[in-house]
């Protein structure tokens, strides 16, 4: 007898949320917008990473995931934009795995997902640049709301919050796998 994982529960809610009534178009674009406005917050930090999109410019990568798609293009400034509609798109990404609870587990882990490319090799070389190298500073963001030394220690709890939560999953991921294995000798 296989045990379960204590989260299948709470990754077949997430399937359950994700399959149900779609948000208003409204929302998805203002939700984009949003996202592209932290990604750009998030470049702008680092000066290689513009550079390196600049040499990209105008051109479109298509990131999808489940029903979720997102047009990006490379603005002359080496930042991001939403793509027009309808735009042909020189590189599609697509996250292969459609478990919201995996990607969780994964991105707790430090793994990058799974996924499929089609189109530009460079274009896509750059973005794996992206994704290795640059990081949000959010200690650097909180110093210029709250000051240097709160956002010190704010940063400080949540690293350790984030390490003992990563313990949890790890230990909790640890222990169902060993439980299966054994059963299934």
């Amino acid at each position: 007898m296989a045990t379960q994982s204590p989260f299948s529960f709470l990754d077949g809610l997430l399937q359950r949320v994700l399959a149900g009534p779609q948000p208003p178009a409204w929302l998805v674009h203002e939700l984009q917008h949003r996202l592209v406005l932290f990604l750009n917050h998030v470049l702008m930090q680092e000066r290689e990473a513009m550079e390196r999109l600049t040499r990209q410019r105008g051109r479109v990568a298509l990131v999808q995931w489940r029903v979720f798609t997102m047009a990006l293009q490379v603005t002359p400034a080496g930042l991001l934009d939403l793509a027009p509609l309808g735009v042909v798109p020189d590189l599609r990404v697509e996250v292969s795995d459609s478990s919201p609870l995996s990607l969780a587990k994964g991105a707790l882990r430090g793994d990058k997902p799974a996924i499929r490319i089609d189109g530009d090799v460079q274009l896509a070389a750059d973005i794996n640049w992206l994704v290795d190298h640059v990081r949000w500073d959010v200690e650097e963001d909180l110093a210029r709301v709250i000051g240097d030394a709160p956002a010190r220690a704010l940063a400080a709890v949540a690293q350790r919050a984030a390490g003992a939560l990563r313990g949890f999953v790890g230990a909790r991921m640890g222990q169902g796998a060993g439980a299966s294995d054994r059963m299934r000798l």
